[in-house]
């Protein structure tokens, strides 16, 4: 028998890959459908949505007739007006009943089998035909991939005219249909006539009632949390006996991914293959997968998919840019509201997420691939008064000095930077810091922001180097008081986190003659801050 792996790409079987139990989602979803409930599974890419409807099809097939079939691979030619989409679609359909477990048995099925359907009015009526009495349940995924061509957008209005026709006991139709893909299907037509899809003229108020407004809210969670988690490793626990804390593990796995599905397996399957990693299914081991993760996607060989989309996306959406610049490196704190566009991209990708009503970088890898984005292109745009750190100055032994780091920085700061610089640095002295730190942790650790919902005057950075982490707290000179309560602030975050030394960089734009930087060590509520004021 084939041993299990834990699976990144595609389909999941519990036969042959370490999976997360989603059983319970599984029965969440077939109560959508056996309310006969229309709806999309709408979530980012990478996220499961596949390896969820293969479960729910088979638990489906005992009581209906699925027809579970993808749009990937159909091409464009089947999208180029009614008669080539529908008769493609029929061939789908009748190869996903063919190959179905429940045998389908009707007296239209001989002659609907092979039907010359090349309409929407002929799709229409062997719709109706062919489920008659029957509960039959479309899947279609991949569904997206035809976001750009309105004849989907026709096809989905005719599922919406016979569902409301069912509804009124005139015809029979699918008894639920799901939709799976990135995107809203709400939103299609909105977007393609912002793509200049449709004329001017049918540009107009009907336009935004959405084919797919019979549709009801996914609302399942499918991100894993770390009792989700813990049942993969169990499994892999009871095959490999490697004596893991489990749950501990699990614990930090997510406390990284935010449950993000792919950054979950992805993780597990470095610990398990990796021979760099030495099979330590600890949190430390987890921690190390996570840089040796980001190491891999800054070569050539290793960008993932995943983190090239979220580099794309930012790149090619100038107001996304903005908006998660904002959050993560101004701090900013911004509202979570659906009916903004750039939040809805940016939920849709998968790079925020709702915290409390705001909006947040969904997990710490991701907050580490967007701010090496934006460190990358600060460096491109600005190309001058760079601060740039030697590593034998900061890097002995193989451990970090953060204290040396820190005064090797404020000397640099000092030499590049005058008075008049004041209002740039307000705006870009955290980036200044990230540009400076990021190449002297380069392949042996990673950095992430601690940023989330806190008020915009300070940035918590923890960085992770070998066996040692570091917490640096960024903040402007508010005044003595002010300063005062950072020292606070950063022994209350050193506490929760179980540490006692913390460092505070702060930036002082007062003009006084007698004002002077300082670099000290204090003792401060059982703790020790190494201070640091430019």
């Amino acid at each position: 028998m084939r041993k299990r792996q834990f699976n990144i790409t595609g389909l999941c079987v519990p036969e042959y890959d370490y999976m997360v139990d989603i059983n319970g989602r599984v029965d969440k979803v077939k109560e959508m459908v056996d309310e006969g409930l229309y709806f999309t599974i709408n979530r980012p890419r990478q996220y499961g949505k596949t390896t969820l409807i293969s479960a729910l099809t088979r638990r489906l097939s005992n009581e209906y007739i699925c027809a579970s079939i993808s749009f990937e691979g159909l091409g464009d030619e089947s999208f180029e007006n009614a008669a080539a989409f529908c008769d493609a679609l029929m061939n789908k359909i009748q190869t996903a009943l063919s190959e179905s477990p429940v045998v389908y048995e009707s007296n239209y099925a001989d002659s609907w089998m092979n039907a010359d359907v090349n309409s929407f009015i002929s799709l229409d009526k062997h719709i109706t035909a062919m489920c008659g009495d029957k509960k039959v349940v479309l899947i279609i995924d991949e569904v997206d991939k035809t976001s750009d061509n309105r004849v989907f957008i026709h096809f989905i209005g005719l599922l919406r005219q016979k569902f409301l026709s069912r509804k009124n006991n005139q015809g029979s139709t699918f008894k639920s249909v799901i939709l799976a893909g990135v995107h809203d299907i709400r939103n299609l037509k909105v977007k393609l006539a912002n793509e200049g899809v449709y004329s001017p003229s049918e540009r107009q108020a009907p336009l935004l009632n959405s084919p797919w407004n019979i549709a009801a809210d996914f609302l399942v969670d499918m991100s894993f949390h770390p009792a989700d988690i813990a049942t993969m490793l169990y499994n892999y626990e009871t095959d490999h006996s490697t004596g893991m804390d489990v749950y501990r593990v699990s614990e930090t796995i997510y406390e990284y991914t935010g449950g993000y599905p792919f950054l979950v397996s992805k993780i597990c399957q470095l610990l398990d293959k990796d021979k760099s990693l030495l099979q330590d299914w600890t949190p430390r081991g987890a921690r190390n997968a996570v840089k040796l993760l980001i190491r891999q996607s800054n070569t050539v060989f290793g960008q993932n998919t995943l983190f090239d989309d979220i580099s794309k996306n930012l790149e090619n959406y100038p107001d996304l840019y903005s908006f998660i610049y904002d959050i993560l490196i101004l701090g900013k704190r911004k509202n979570y509201l659906n009916a903004v566009p750039t939040i809805q991209r940016a939920a849709m990708f998968g790079i925020i997420s709702n915290n409390n009503g705001y909006a947040q970088v969904s997990n710490r890898i991701f907050e580490i691939v967007c701010s090496d984005y934006f460190i990358a292109k600060d460096d491109e745009n600005r190309g001058h008064n760079q601060i740039t750190g030697y590593h034998g100055d900061i890097i002995l032994g193989g451990r970090f000095d953060m204290e040396r780091c820190l005064i090797k920085f404020a000397e640099h700061f000092r030499q590049t930077f005058t008075e008049d610089s004041a209002p740039f640095i307000e705006e870009h002295g955290r980036m200044l810091f990230l540009t400076y730190l990021k190449p002297l942790i380069n392949g042996n650790g990673f950095y992430h922001i601690e940023s989330r919902l806190t008020d915009q005057r300070r940035m918590d950075l923890v960085v992770d180097f070998g066996p040692d982490q570091f917490v640096v707290e960024l903040k402007l000179w508010y005044g003595e008081s002010a300063h005062e309560k950072a020292y606070d602030q950063l022994a209350g975050y050193l506490k929760s986190k179980g540490m006692t030394i913390g460092y505070l960089l702060t930036y002082d734009f007062r003009k006084d003659k007698n004002r002077s930087p300082r670099a000290r060590w204090i003792d401060w509520d059982g703790t020790r801050v190494f201070d640091v004021v430019l």
